[in-house]
């Protein structure tokens, strides 16, 4: 390998050596401060912006050491490379700063200077460079070309008078999504932003855009007219929707969210976050928010004190236990339960004397693993992949950033292959990147269908293959492809992880890896599947899993975070089985479980908690309350100590979520790989899947359950 060329370049009198092929806007911003240009249109993250709204010009006073002549004009920073031995003038130059201002003179013509109402004042780049180098008047003497605010989105505003167009919100359609939905119609002086005729933007990523939007012209429905942004406390989190963990700041005021949006993290979520992180919040002040405990007497709901309702639970728990036996306990949790919520459940159970507990609310097969099942490699390698086999996912749905990141990889000539059905591919049009092979056929042919790329496999490398099958066309390709051996991957989705013959699928998946030396990871369904693997929030004495517990054989079910009607794969059965139970206790944030519950408890979101996520990547990442519980909620972890402090289990005088987290054996960042696997020695033996068997996901914007047979 050739070693890398560099540059040394001067901007403003300060020197910086720098690889060829950098900008100037990029060695000047490498300096920092009000050396680097300003810039409305380059946005670093999106490639092919730049050039168009001519703030970021300087003046080369020196080409190179070669040719010291200056260039003849200002020149676009975001566009121009640096030479070795370049001379750069930004503020030092009357020229650019003469230049600067005609060209926000020009950027200001149809602007209506609606600060006092925008919500992009305090943050708006136009706003700054208006007072740095704008004029107390305009020459212009014209009528300004005016546009009625639209909708362009379910939860996007378009403001045409603000737009400068810069283009930035079409780079984001094109390269986040794929599938953008509006663009730049007509031209010169009648150029809009407009969406294409009948259709509107609902991407799952599509708010990325008003944070790239540099002038307010994109806003935020949700947002709008509600704050500004001075007032605003930031605060920063961990989203709680996906196994991503993206990097959150949460913008406060009064105790109330009023906005979220992104915090830079390169290794986990970049600059991005999905649309479901961006706007939850509008839930968390709604009436569906439990904000009482409460107890059913006679069929009829009523609140109660804390004290009341604990005592009740706890009483309760042991009645049923001194009367049935502690197996006859259960407590179901939700994986988007923050680890230190998980590990508590467990002792509680444990502490009983059961070892009847389990996040796995959506699997159908319970096979014990030798270490927590996860992603396999870290995020960021997603976007160097240069071969990705997707099985049994709704990747751009279940996993919004993921499916970005692939979407980049495929854009530097990676193959994406895909087994998997019409429910979760829609018939290649719903993943928003190409796909090379789709093989889709019901999830009883998953397991043929891997089959016969082993099969490939083994033919291509000389060895005997694990099961029968047919190296047709598409298994020859991709056995190729994953023979290549470097950034190469077979990802198991969650329709995968929840199949009848999980075990088996990756089983199959890890003899392929053995001889082509590919990755195999799950992308893991919740924000902390990891994590409640790790603190054994299942069974792991023989104790009962999910899908027996929803069966009907408990008599007594804690409920933590979960409506098991929607959320498990057993749905209607399992209001029926818990129906039948002598207790259920809900404990939830939302007005939920009414009708299968006897006790609830009203949790904290992760908005009013502290904790911890463990993503896809084996990543442990804290987080803290940004606003106050509302009105008689508590953290779920609080709420659990009282429990097992009532019931008489030792070790759980716990003061904060952070001595609840050091008692796990986990510290934050990246959990040791001795206790992360993907390693199974299960038989490689399909099953015949009924329908209900059929695997069991969730949606993006609803937890609406799914259960039809996956089919053609």
């Amino acid at each position: 390998m050739s070693e890398q060329t560099f540059f040394k370049v001067t901007v403003d009198g300060i020197t910086i050596e720098v690889p060829a092929g950098t900008t100037i806007l990029q060695a000047a911003r490498q300096i920092g401060g009000e050396v680097a240009p300003p810039a409305m249109c380059y946005y670093s993250k999106l490639p092919g912006t730049g050039g168009k709204c001519r703030t970021c010009l300087v003046e080369v006073a020196a080409g190179s050491t070669a040719d010291p002549r200056p260039m003849p004009k200002l020149m676009a920073s975001c566009s121009t490379a640096v030479m070795d031995g370049m001379i750069v003038k930004n503020k030092t130059s009357q020229r650019v700063h003469d230049n600067r201002g005609g060209v926000v003179e020009f950027l200001l013509i149809n602007h209506p200077l609606d600060c006092p109402v925008c919500d992009q004042a305090g943050e708006c780049h136009l706003q700054d460079l208006g007072y740095e180098h704008g004029s107390a008047k305009t020459r212009y003497e014209e009528d300004r070309r005016t546009f009625d605010p639209i909708d362009i989105g379910n939860k996007i505003k378009l403001h045409m008078n603000r737009c400068i167009l810069c283009y930035r919100c079409v780079f984001v359609a094109n390269q986040l999504t794929d599938k953008r939905v509006h663009g730049v119609l007509h031209r010169g002086e009648h150029a809009e932003i407009e969406t294409f005729v009948g259709q509107s933007v609902d991407s799952e990523l599509s708010g990325n855009m008003i944070d790239i939007c540099p002038v307010g012209a994109l806003t935020s429905k949700p947002f709008r007219y509600n704050a500004r942004t001075w007032e605003l406390s930031r605060r920063k989190s961990v989203s709680p929707h996906d196994s991503t963990g993206a990097n959150l700041i949460v913008q406060v005021k009064n105790n109330r969210v009023m906005r979220v949006v992104p915090l830079e993290n390169e290794a986990v979520n970049e600059c991005w976050i999905a649309d479901r992180d961006r706007f939850s919040y509008e839930a968390l002040n709604s009436g569906d928010r439990l904000t009482s405990p409460m107890i059913k007497q006679d069929g009829q709901w009523l609140t109660v004190d804390w004290t009341t309702a604990l005592e009740y639970v706890a009483n309760g728990l042991k009645q049923i236990k001194a009367n049935h036996g502690a197996d006859s306990l259960g407590l179901l949790a939700s994986p988007h339960s923050t680890v230190e919520e998980l590990s508590l459940a467990a002792t509680l159970m444990r502490g009983l004397g059961s070892d009847n507990i389990d996040h796995r609310l959506r699997h159908a097969d319970f096979t014990a693993s030798a270490g927590a099942r996860y992603l396999g490699m870290p995020i960021a390698a997603l976007s160097t992949l240069k071969h990705a086999l997707v099985v049994g996912s709704r990747l751009r749905k279940d996993h919004p950033l993921f499916a970005q990141r692939i979407r980049q990889a495929t854009r530097r000539g990676a193959k994406v292959d895909v087994i998997g059905s019409d429910r979760e591919f829609h018939g290649g049009n719903d993943w928003a990147l190409p796909v090379r092979h789709f093989m889709n056929a019901s999830a009883d042919q998953w397991g043929a269908l891997l089959a016969n790329v082993a099969v490939a496999v083994a033919a291509e490398k000389g060895v005997q293959a694990p099961v029968t099958g047919t190296a047709d066309a598409a298994a020859k390709a991709i056995a190729t492809n994953l023979c290549a051996g470097t950034d190469t991957a077979i990802l198991l989705g969650n329709a995968a992880a929840h199949h009848v013959d999980a075990s088996a699928l990756l089983s199959l998946a890890n003899w392929i890896a053995s001889h082509t030396g590919c990755k195999v990871g799950y992308l893991t369904e919740a924000a902390n599947t990891v994590g409640a693997q790790l603190v054994k929030a299942q069974p792991q004495t023989g104790g009962q899993n999910a899908a027996q517990m929803l069966s009907g054989s408990c008599k007594a079910v804690v409920l933590l975070g979960c409506e098991p009607a929607a959320d498990s794969a057993a749905g209607a059965a399992a209001v029926a089985a818990l129906q039948q139970a002598d207790m259920v206790v809900s404990l939830n944030a939302f007005k939920t479980n009414l009708d299968v519950a006897d006790v609830l408890l009203p949790i904290s979101p992760f908005t009013e908690t502290s904790g911890t996520f463990v993503n896809a990547a084996g990543l442990a990442q804290s987080f803290h309350a940004v606003v106050k519980p509302l009105g008689e909620t508590r953290p779920a972890w609080k709420v659990l100590r009282v429990l097992c402090n009532l019931m008489g289990i030792p070790g759980t005088d716990f003061e904060t979520s952070q001595d609840v987290l050091a008692a796990t054996g986990l510290t934050v960042g990246q959990v040791s790989e001795a206790q992360l696997s993907n390693a199974c020695d299960a038989p490689i033996e399909f099953k015949a899947i009924a329908l209900d068997a059929a695997p069991s996901v969730a949606g993006i914007y609803q937890l609406t359950f799914l259960r039809e047979m996956l089919v053609h």
